[in-house]
């Protein structure tokens, strides 16, 4: 069996001390030409740095937990992909930890002591149906946390969501503009932060313009649920609905059309929210909410590694506006067309 290469290898290859292969491989200061003869000798040599190893130097593991629990939601797999590519950039590792939706106390410790095993130096909570009692655990572990696409009112922890209550109004300016007469909502759960602000967004605007919803029915971001749902409304005779996220608006859609023989939008106009890729789709073509989940992935790494760095660092509570999407699953106002 060949000999394991090691740093002191690289050191002499390159002419340099093994300190300077340390900083090179950790990221600290390196001149350009120290670096390009580090990184040359590896290569030669076939080094790969032993990043547990540095991990026990430097008190940095540079990996970031991130919880999900609605896989089931295209969002997510998206956000997902979107956060290991600029975490890959930072220099970190993403280790993904899944939660079952509605899961207790013991699936909560269990989650909190893994990621406190793995010695992660962030987690971010990636979705609106986690319990308020995780993200309190992660933090009373002294590790920095940040909640995406949810809030926690009053946790004092950072949170990026888009600007969910604006978002509803949109929507309801949208459909009353549309001169939509019986107007109803398949909300989004509404335990989570997230449904909350839509629906509120979008109840209050309906009244500031002198209308009000037909009937609100909590989808609970379900695929049944949301069908049954849309079976309460529909039967109040309602003509249009907004739909709590776009992955509930697929089950509404399709259930519209496919079950109870209804057009959309000739019979019923559909809104959803998040713009996920397949909203573009030609089956669904679905008007919706966009999220702006570049500039909220962003905004969230930023501010993890900001605490990361600096135990003091303001935890900043950010919305991001997105636009309301045209398409062809609701009728457009005249004025938009």
């Amino acid at each position: 069996m060949s000999r394991r290469v090691t740093s002191l290898d690289v050191a002499a290859r390159a002419g340099v001390s093994q300190s300077a292969v340390s900083r090179v491989f950790s990221g600290a200061s390196a001149s350009k030409d120290t670096a390009a003869k580090v990184r040359a000798a590896a290569e030669a040599l076939g080094y790969r740095p032993n990043v547990l190893a540095r991990s026990l130097i430097t008190g940095r593991s540079r990996i970031i937990g991130m919880v999900v629990a609605y896989l089931g939601n295209p969002f997510y797999p998206d956000a997902l992909e979107r956060f290991s590519r600029i975490l890959q950039d930072e220099g970190y590792h993403t280790l993904v930890f899944t939660l079952p939706e509605g899961a207790g106390d013991t699936d909560t410790d269990r989650i909190v002591q893994q990621m406190l095993d793995h010695q992660v130096d962030g987690i971010i909570l990636a979705s609106v149906g986690l319990g308020d009692a995780l993200a309190a655990r992660c933090e009373a572990a002294g590790i920095p946390v940040v909640l995406f696409n949810r809030g926690q009112a009053g946790s004092g922890l950072a949170q990026v969501t888009s600007a969910n209550r604006l978002g509803g109004a949109k929507v309801a300016e949208f459909l009353v503009a549309g001169n939509h007469a019986r107007i109803g909502h398949v909300a989004g759960w509404q335990g989570s932060s997230t449904g909350r602000d839509r629906t509120e967004g979008f109840l209050d605007r309906l009244v500031a313009l002198g209308t009000e919803a037909v009937g609100v029915e909590d989808g609970r971001y379900d695929h049944a649920e949301a069908v049954r749902a849309t079976d309460i409304l529909i039967a109040k005779g309602c003509d249009a609905l907004f739909v709590g996220n776009d992955h509930m608006a697929f089950a509404v859609m399709d259930h519209l059309r496919f079950d109870l023989g209804l057009s959309v939008p000739g019979d019923v106009s559909v809104v959803g929210y998040d713009d996920v890729p397949m909203a573009a789709f030609a089956a669904y073509d679905l008007t919706t909410v966009r999220q702006p989940v570049g500039r909220m992935v962003k905004a969230t790494v930023t501010g993890l590694l900001d605490q990361i760095e600096d135990t003091s660092a303001r935890a900043d509570i950010t919305e991001i506006d997105g636009p309301l999407i045209l398409r062809g699953s609701a009728r457009i106002p005249e004025g938009l067309k």
